[in-house]
């Protein structure tokens, strides 16, 4: 199995999208569980790590570098 690597800044696209109608978050904090806040409505969410790597479905890009993945 791939080993993911996530940084703090991400916005990661979600498979299934949030109640607020938005699919992309934002990586607030890595480790055996995540944090991660809704680019469309500001809800903060706690995961473990295992559930977050299963719902990804990609990297959109970062906050914090400046970069867009985006096509």
């Amino acid at each position: 199995m791939e080993i993911k690597k996530f940084r703090l800044g991400d916005i990661v696209q979600m498979k299934k999208t949030h109640p607020c109608g938005s699919d992309r978050w934002e990586i607030l904090r890595t480790g055996m569980d995540f944090r991660i806040k809704c680019l469309g409505c500001g809800r903060m969410v706690m995961l473990p790590r295992v559930k977050f790597e299963k719902s990804v479905r990609r990297v959109v890009g970062s906050v914090l570098d400046g970069e867009n993945n985006e096509k």
